[in-house]
């Protein structure tokens, strides 16, 4: 396969509610989108970075420079056999020398998976759930994430909003000062839900007291409660703790994968392709912690219906035994950039996973132009 032109569209998009983390507050996602044309087809990828170096180094900036300049020119006319694979050549490898700058290699890798998926007439899901024997599941368990609120109450009150809809796990946030008395509150008032909190590396290990109060309350897990780059002291917090830790922002590829389980600091991980460079990493990620035992779930990064149709098909593989952050798309968007709708089933707080050949999503070109903010075009 070749692809004979990409298409970059940066996105600004409002969201139907303010999102809060230790991070800050958004009320905007900026985005960009990735269309990749070869032979009639056209594959959409989402580069998840955003407006500010705040989760990631990456911002929209960054990653328009990284993939216009550098990632882009690498692939244009260039002939590849598979996006990723053991053998052969594959559009990673035709990359592989940049260095870093995982969401930009996300982006793109997500519209070649989708080009190659449509040219097999397969979907998404299908195509990177070849190498198992059981496939790809229709469905996938999901729960919802519930940004920092103003008031105690007020959190509750959403938390009892979404069960109410049928969601079946809930993950707060939290930062210093909204924390232990905040999950108190929620496990007294929601006793039986699978309830998960997510620091997103707000805290220090002098904070490891504060964590070990929180083991008595039988969370599903704590996500990401120290410094974004560091195993290390994970793996000292994790062993003051029966709660297992969830790491996130430390875990950019599948070696480092593989470390924090060798050290034992985190006992589940959470996959997003953008942080860890795309959808054959995390696959890898995956294997990596199927052959531990070690559960993983699909977290979100506020994506468009490209994004969250390509980890609906990622969350479908067999290791992600845990609910993934994959919200129906009213949860975060009045209107989408795609057409097609992602609804919860309320019965089981699952969310269907699409069948079509490729992502299985079609874009809007008319709120494409209406959420740009600028647009670029590559011919090989």
């Amino acid at each position: 396969m070749k692809i004979e032109q990409v298409q970059l569209y940066h996105l600004s998009m409002p969201l139907a509610h303010p999102f809060e983390t230790s991070f800050g507050v958004e009320s905007h996602r900026e985005c960009i989108l990735v269309a990749a044309r070869s032979g009639g087809l056209t594959g959409w990828g989402e580069c998840v970075a955003g407006s500010r170096p705040a989760y990631s180094y990456e911002t929209v900036a960054t990653a328009w420079h990284v993939l216009r300049d550098h990632l882009i020119p690498a692939v244009l006319g260039q002939g590849w056999d598979s996006v990723v694979s053991s053998g052969g050549r594959t559009l990673a490898r035709l990359t592989q020398w940049v260095k870093g700058h995982p969401m930009a290699k996300a982006g793109l890798q997500a519209a070649a998976w989708d080009l190659i998926a449509q040219r097999d007439g397969v979907s998404l899901a299908a195509k990177l759930a070849e190498p198992y024997p059981e496939g790809p599941r229709a469905r996938v368990s999901v729960g919802v994430s519930i940004g920092i609120q103003l008031t105690i109450d007020e959190t509750l009150t959403r938390v009892e909003g979404f069960l109410a809809q049928g969601y079946g796990r809930i993950k707060l946030k939290i930062k210093p000062g909204r924390d232990l008395e905040l999950a108190r509150a929620a496990r007294a008032a929601f006793p039986a839900v699978p309830l998960m909190l997510d620091a997103n590396s707000a805290y220090t290990l002098a904070k490891a007291s504060l964590f070990r109060e929180m083991d008595v309350l039988d969370l599903l897990m704590i996500e990401q409660p120290l410094a974004h780059d560091d195993i290390f002291e994970h793996s000292k917090l994790q062993r003051q703790l029966d709660t297992p830790i969830c790491l996130d922002e430390s875990i950019h590829t599948p070696a480092q994968a593989r470390w924090a389980l060798e050290i034992d600091a985190g006992r589940i991980i959470n996959v997003k392709p953008g942080r860890v460079g795309g959808l054959g990493e995390a696959r890898q990620i995956h294997d990596i912690c199927r052959e531990r035992e070690v559960p993983v779930w699909c977290g979100g990064m506020l994506e468009t219906g490209v994004g969250r149709a390509a980890n609906l098909a990622l969350a479908s593989l067999p290791n992600f035994a845990l609910p993934a952050d994959i919200s129906a798309t009213e949860r975060y968007w009045v209107e989408d950039v795609v057409q097609d709708r992602f609804t919860l089933n309320s019965e089981d707080s699952t969310i269907t996973v699409p069948s079509r050949p490729g992502l299985g999503v079609t874009v809007s070109q008319e709120r494409l132009g209406r959420f740009q903010l600028r647009t670029e075009a590559f011919q090989a």
